[in-house]
């Protein structure tokens, strides 16, 4: 008979930490796509609803005062959909120990930029979830806390993939004639 997969303390916080960040991953970039105008009755203004969000989006983005023009543009235009698909990856946990190496340097890169941000005093919104959000402790907090949640979840992952999987079989010895 095969025995069962013990479930322990560090898949229980892989599984809750991995749906939260797929949850927060998904939310945040649709939020960046759909949320500030919500034009969504007319069928034609939807394109333009979308493109006007993503204006706002790089508008966010380039009051960080990190990246030239170009790269505002490229990362107003590719991040939410990104962040979609890295949460939908998240979710059904396929190559988790990559999807959640990527999650916590994308974490920790929005962290950089947020602290540079609040200890310049810079008088920008966050443009974490679509909303306009100044930067504050609390800004600082909530993301410290997704950026603890992904490293615990990056650890775990590469810990239990160390240990053989308990449903696998035993190498057999070779036998001796």
């Amino acid at each position: 008979m095969m025995e069962s997969a013990p479930f322990n303390y560090r898949r229980l916080i892989i599984l809750v930490s991995r749906l939260a960040l797929a949850g927060i991953f998904i939310y945040a970039g649709y939020s960046k796509i759909f949320y500030p105008n919500q034009m969504f009755r007319p069928v034609a203004l939807l394109k333009f609803s979308v493109l006007a969000n993503l204006s706002n989006f790089g508008n966010q983005v380039n009051s960080y005062k990190l990246l030239p023009q170009a790269g505002v543009d490229f990362v107003a235009h590719t991040l939410p959909f990104a962040e979609i698909m890295i949460g939908l990856l998240l979710l059904i946990g396929w190559r988790l120990r990559i999807w959640a190496c990527i999650v916590t340097l994308l974490l920790l890169s929005f962290f950089a930029m947020v602290t540079r941000a609040y200890i310049l005093h810079l008088p920008i919104d966050c443009g974490c979830f679509g909303k306009p959000e100044p930067v504050t402790s609390f800004t600082l907090l909530r993301d410290g806390s997704f950026l603890l949640l992904a490293c615990l979840l990056t650890f775990f992952v590469f810990q239990e993939a160390r240990k053989p999987h308990p449903w696998a079989a035993p190498a057999e010895a070779p036998r001796s004639a």
